[in-house]
């Protein structure tokens, strides 16, 4: 199952979409999550959600289960059907564990966590900034795999309690096995698994440099791939292992070569990701608030655009910025709105009605840089934001396209 932590998207949002002005403190929040399935609860203050895909994979574990529960205990009928379905839940319950073990992990290194989200392959707690350290990145990678032990110890533990031709005993032998499946596949060496993210520590560790530690551990993710998805079908066809298959659940080639293909693609797709991710990360320190902000200049809210583009033109500048009578800023003029009004027009436009009001979060910091940077115009996406100096003058405006733009050309560069 899978258990990789990911690291929140890197290019601030430019719809300017609707979030809280603030919250405790007049910090600006985050915005809602959309997307992420049914909000099941908030442990630890982490969203959990439910994909969607979970109903399908929840749905075939009932009928496999189910298919097994008839030929142990045929007694029960129809009803084994509402059995295994309570298995599937109390399997993906395991799994939950599994990823909050990451997450109080995570918390406790006080690395925020966006959410846990559980899906077809398993769940997945989405962590946003990196481990400082390779220890640190061992313990948070580990804690999840040696949760899913503990908890299949616990199942053997109360397997002793009951006999084993009940309804307990089957599901007590079903989630011991579950889980140990879940530990044991998460504990290979390749990104994106917690046996991946363990195997970059070590190499980070010896080397010194996380990136040297992700290529290996993504390039192991790969090669674990291709060994999934060309030694899964022969496994399950030959050997102990083919003859559990075919007592669980008669899995025929077919089945075994999509299930490979399935996981297989799961674990390249997220080896790449991670490498993308990794490589992101060692050129955001070239994002920086002060190089990336163009001139602005300031204009009073009646000032008609054409006046306000001739003295911006006059001064070298490429921003205007809406002020009051005492030089306060207001609002910052959108670039797009000017671009929309005809040139004939522009005499007769004032700029206070083109520009968008400098609300909490819009006014950056010209020392910003790097994943600080990014995260400040994440919590308030805008396409304009007014930066300041640490006095609080007016340094210039900031355009969302410039720093996307300035984003893939740094990424375009190889690292000397």
């Amino acid at each position: 199952m899978q258990t990789a932590e990911s690291y929140e998207g890197t290019r601030p949002n430019q719809r300017g979409d609707t979030v809280e002005d603030s919250g405790e403190n007049g910090k600006p929040r985050r915005p809602r999550e959309s997307g992420g399935g049914i909000l099941m609860g908030r442990p630890f203050g982490v969203p959990v959600y439910v994909a969607p895909s979970w109903f399908l994979v929840a749905a075939l574990i009932t009928w496999v289960f189910g298919g097994q529960l008839e030929r142990v205990l045929p007694e029960l009928g129809g009803i084994r059907y509402l059995v295994s379905l309570f298995f599937a839940v109390a399997f993906y319950a395991s799994v939950l564990v599994h990823e909050l073990a990451h997450t109080v992990a995570a918390l406790r290194f006080k690395l925020p966590v966006r959410r846990i989200q559980l899906q077809f392959f398993g769940g997945v707690s989405e962590i946003e900034k990196e481990s400082e350290t390779p220890g640190r990145e061992f313990v948070l990678a580990f804690v999840g795999p040696l949760l899913s032990l503990v908890l299949a110890g616990v199942f053997y533990l109360g397997m002793q309690a009951v006999d084993p031709g009940t309804v307990p005993g089957v599901l007590l032998a079903g989630l011991m096995i579950s889980n140990l499946i879940v530990a044991a596949f998460n504990l290979l060496p390749g990104l994106p698994l917690d046996g991946g993210r363990m195997l970059r520590a070590v190499v980070w560790k010896i080397s010194g440099k996380p990136m040297t530690g992700t290529v290996a551990a993504a390039w192991t993710g790969r090669a674990l791939a291709v060994s999934v998805l060309v030694g899964l079908p022969l496994l399950t066809r030959t050997g102990a292992l083919g003859r559990a298959a075919e007592d669980i659940s008669g899995v025929d080639t077919i089945t075994d070569a999509l299930l490979a293909a399935i996981l297989a693609a799961i674990i390249w797709t997220g080896a790449g990701n991670s490498l993308r991710m990794a490589r992101l990360r060692e050129h955001l320190p070239e994002l920086r608030a002060r190089a990336l902000t163009r001139r602005a200049v300031p204009v009073e809210s009646e000032t008609p655009l054409s006046e306000a583009l001739r003295r911006a033109n006059e001064a070298g500048a490429r921003a205007l910025v809406v002020v009051d009578g005492q030089g306060t800023p207001l609002s910052v003029v959108r670039e797009s709105a000017i671009v929309g009004i005809p040139e004939h027009r522009r005499p007769w436009v004032a700029v206070s009605t083109i520009a968008q009001e400098i609300k909490p979060g819009m006014r950056v910091s010209a020392e910003l840089s790097g994943e600080e940077l990014l995260d400040t115009l994440r919590a308030t996406p805008a396409t304009e934001y007014l930066v300041v100096e640490e006095t609080g003058e007016i340094y210039g405006v900031l355009s969302t396209a410039d720093v996307e733009r300035a984003f893939v050309s740094a990424m375009a560069r190889p690292r000397s």
